[in-house]
């Protein structure tokens, strides 16, 4: 960055200097040049002048050298053959001699240019020539020269000031640059270092944020909520390990008791061999289903359950569920009923979408005291089917509702087993399955209200899928 930057300002200030020292020149020089053309224009009138009101030629020329006021400069009036006729030097040994005469002017214009002095090749010379034409038979070259030190001096002075003048504003700009960059930069160290200390294991540690209104700041402050999001899911992931371990281990250790029970003796009744066999068979059940809601969920949070929609009819769906939900509910003397309905075509995961429904049934069974009622719904908008699943069961208690859909919760952690018998985990999977379900379908699944007097889940799903 310091790089670009002084070097970026190096081009500015060569080129800036490099104008202003050409510009300058070109007015010194114009100036210059005007001081001498001025000269050359007044010997020519006065030399006119003169050889007009009848001076003598050598008396005219005379004049014209002396009569005109020039300290700097020394002046010469040649004959058209280029002989001497008279000159005036300087005392430094200034002499206006005339050029090659192939460089002179054939008119009445004035031609400019440099020569070396003629002691002193070091010293260069602006010189100036006119002819002038007085009549077709007379004509005279005037030559005056002036020194280019006064000039030249300005010029190197110029340059010096500028080649001590640009480096030293580079350097300038160099430590500024730096001290500027590293200044800038050192949130971005501080938070390289920050991320270079934070692991699976400190993900609590947060980015240091010097300025939360600048850039950095806002870089800082977004890593950090990343940070935030990983943290939670880390923590999540932990949960959920140790809550499917738990679960898991619960059932194994109820198959590992009865095994080593029943192998204490080797002789036993067969009834007793039956009952253990039915404690097995119940328990590998519950692990199974246990292991496919694990299974759905962890395919469910990597993307890889895709959705497999085809045509087919919710209200027929909701019919065949009520149905095998109301077999299971007919132990416990639960009655399920399921109004009359207009048809309802829709477009989904048929299979995925009967699980939601299965699992809200399985919930409202299980905590619904025996000659209760579940009751289905379906409803539909312009744009939405709702179907409503109510039961009169206990209710779930105020503080457990807001995580009734979170992954392993139940309300009452001292709920006896005994309640698995219709085939439910108990593992408290089944509303977190139907939840992501609903949401799968672009849809939604609510509790809208419970209490003392029963439970009651909502299910909303956006009926524009619907060909």
């Amino acid at each position: 960055m310091t790089l670009w930057h002084t070097g970026t300002l190096a081009f500015v200030l060569i080129v800036f200097s490099l104008g202003v020292y050409l510009l300058a020149a070109n007015q010194l020089y114009r100036r210059f040049d005007a001081g001498v053309r001025t000269t050359v224009e007044g010997i020519s009138r006065l030399l006119a002048y003169e050889l007009v009101e009848g001076e003598s030629e050598p008396q005219a020329i005379h004049s014209a050298l002396n009569e005109h006021y020039f300290p700097d400069q020394a002046a010469a009036i040649f004959d058209a053959q280029g002989h001497l006729l008279e000159e005036k030097a300087l005392p430094n040994n200034i002499h206006a001699d005339l050029p090659n005469r192939l460089l002179l002017p054939d008119g009445d214009e004035i031609r400019f240019l440099n020569a070396p002095g003629r002691n002193n090749d070091n010293e260069k010379l602006r010189v100036a020539t006119r002819r002038v034409n007085l009549t077709h038979e007379k004509s005279y070259l005037i030559v005056v020269s002036q020194g280019l030190t006064e000039v030249s001096n300005d010029l190197a002075m110029l340059r010096s000031v500028f080649l001590t003048a640009v480096p030293a504003a580079l350097l300038l700009a160099w430590f500024g640059g730096l001290f500027l960059a590293r200044k800038s930069l050192a949130p971005v160290l501080e938070m390289s270092q920050g991320a270079r200390r934070i692991s699976a294991e400190s993900l609590g540690e947060r980015l240091p944020i010097t300025n939360p209104r600048d850039e950095l700041g806002q870089l800082a402050a977004t890593f950090n909520e990343l940070l935030a999001r990983l943290q939670e899911s880390f923590i999540k992931q932990r949960q959920f390990v140790a809550d499917a371990s738990h679960e898991l281990r619960t059932p194994l250790h109820i198959i590992h008791t009865a095994t080593e029970v029943i192998l204490e003796r080797p002789q036993r009744e067969v009834s007793e061999y039956q009952e253990t066999l039915a404690i097995i068979n119940e328990q590998t059940r519950r692990l199974n289903k246990i292991v496919e809601d694990l299974f759905t969920l962890a395919r469910a949070d990597s993307g890889q359950r895709k959705l497999e929609p085809h045509d087919f009819y919710l209200d027929e769906l909701i019919t065949e569920t009520a149905r095998a939900a109301a077999v299971l509910a007919g132990r416990k003397k639960i009655s399920v009923e399921f109004g009359e309905t207009v048809e309802a075509p829709y477009r989904g995961d048929e299979a995925l979408l009967r699980q939601m429904l299965l699992n809200l049934l399985d919930n409202s069974i299980k905590h619904t005291h025996p000659g209760g009622q579940i009751v289905l719904r379906l409803g539909r908008t312009d744009s939405t089917y709702s179907v409503v699943v109510a039961d009169t069961g206990t209710g779930i208690p105020v503080e457990a509702q807001p995580h009734i859909f979170e992954r392993f919760y139940r309300a009452d952690k001292a709920r006896t087993r005994s309640l698995n018998e219709n085939g439910g985990s108990g593992a408290g999977l089944g509303l977190s399955i139907a939840h992501w379900i609903a949401e799968a379908h672009g849809g939604s699944l609510n509790l809208q209200h419970s209490d003392h007097t029963g439970s009651q889940f909502r299910i909303t799903l956006p009926a524009n899928q619907v060909d």
